[in-house]
Parts: C-alpha cells; structure tokens; sequence
C-alpha cells in the first residue's frame, strides 16, 4: 500500500510546482530596468489607461517616425546613439513598457499591446509616416499594431509566432501552453499584415527556436517580407555584429532598401 502513495505523492507536488509557476509566471516573463538619468537626452511622458510610460525621443519634429519595442529584459535607452546615426530622417521613439525605464503600471500582455495602440495614436498625428522595429517580445507588440494600423515598413528582430509555444518548448515537462496567461499569440495578426517586413534571425539563437520564428514568417503570407540570418550571433548578441544595424538602416534608414 506504502508504494501507492508514491505516484500520488508525485503527483501533488507537481501540480503544486504547476499551481507555483502559475502564479509567478510574469516575474519569468518580464524583468524591468531601472529608470535613468541621461544628461542632455530627450524623453516623453504619455499617459495611458491607468499608466504613464516614459518614451526616449530623438528629433521629434522629424517627418517620419519609427517607434521602437525592445526586449522583455532590455534598457531601450542604450540605442539612442545607434538609432540617431541609423535613421537620420527619423523621429525616433523608443518605448519604455509599463514597469520599465520610469513607465509607471505593472506589465501584462494586455498592457503592452493597449499601450502600443495608444502610443501610435498619439504619435501618428504629428508625422507623415510611421515605422516600427520590434525586438524579441517587442515583435509581438509590434505585429500586433502592425496589424490595426497603418505602418510604412515593419522590422522585428528574433521575432516568434506564440510566447506559450517558445514556453513549452523551453518547459516540455510542464503544460506550458496552458499555463502561460500572456500568450502573445502573433500567428492570426501577422495574416492581416500588408506593409514590408523585414526580419533578422540570429543564426545561434538560444532563447527564440527557429521554428517558432519560420512559423510566424509563413503567417506573413500578405506581406512583402525580406529575411535577414546574422550567423554566429545570439539572441542576446546581435548589436555586437555589424551586419544587424547595416540591414536596418537599409531597410529603414535613409539608404534604399536592398
């Protein structure tokens, strides 16, 4: 009778390590930074639904803009000297999210995204044209708004179709897919997309699984899409690689599209 015990006992500590990961799960998922202080640099404060986010500015009074979404653990402001040399056409808005950077509010999936509708519309009046790069959990943002509002051209960076199949790849002993609550599922928005994509893989990304980002490509069946590999580069360690800024500025910058 003693060994019976044993499965059941198995079993309820890992429906409790389940129950456990459940309730944490966004402190896995988001790691805000700090807010800073640059000296001689410019932001803005744009309040939201039940938030204020801190949005780093360059040459706002520029005619086309490009809004920036970066990674789940990434400080945005240390691109401000890149972006300024890559797009000097450009207004430039690279978005702190909720929690992150001094934005205000606790991060969600919902957040994120109402925030991203909220910051285009507020930003769109005031130029001629908008852009938009998105990085990592950023190209969910992004083809999410991509996908309900007009954008001249669409970058993302080591993009993925669905953060619950990234989860359950990475967790393949736990139900991850039905765990997960912020699922940022791009696969049905990216169908709606028109404008032309450009998307940089990282040739030994270890975070995004290839077929995660070849599933969301195949999505993008409506959109003239250019797809860029980095080899030898990381999720974390594509800046360190010529080649990333070289392709953006290309397709966003002031130099043709190759």
């Amino acid at each position: 009778m003693k060994l019976l015990w044993l499965p059941i006992l198995a079993l309820m500590v890992y429906a409790g390590f389940c129950a456990f990961i459940f309730v944490i799960q966004r402190s896995l998922i988001y790691y805000p930074v700090p807010a800073r202080e640059l000296p001689g640099a410019l932001s803005e404060e744009l309040p939201v639904a039940d938030g204020r986010l801190r949005l780093w500015v360059l040459r706002p009074q520029a005619g086309p803009a490009l809004i920036y979404f970066g990674g789940n653990a990434e400080d945005v402001s240390s691109h401000l000297s890149d972006f300024g040399r890559l797009f000097p056409a450009h207004a430039v808005y690279l978005v702190n999210y909720r929690g992150y950077g001094g934005s205000a509010g606790q991060p969600s999936e919902a957040a994120l995204l109402g925030d991203a509708l909220a910051i285009y519309d507020a930003l769109a009046p005031r130029h001629d044209s908008v852009a938009l790069i998105g990085r990592s959990l950023g190209s969910a943002v992004a083809v999410h708004l991509a996908a309900q509002r007009p954008v001249e051209r669409l970058a993302l960076v080591t993009p993925f179709d669905s953060l619950a199949r990234v989860a359950q790849h990475h967790f393949p002993w736990l139900p991850a897919r039905q765990l997960i609550r912020d699922r940022y599922d791009s696969t049905a928005p990216a169908s709606q997309i028109t404008a032309p994509v450009l998307v940089v893989l990282a040739g030994e990304d270890e975070v995004i699984p290839r077929a995660r980002s070849e599933a969301l490509m195949t999505a993008m069946s409506r959109a003239p899409l250019q797809r860029v590999e980095v080899e030898q580069a990381t999720h974390n360690s594509l800046d360190a690689f010529p080649a990333y800024p070289a392709v953006l500025g290309r397709f966003l910058g002031s130099a043709p599209a190759p």
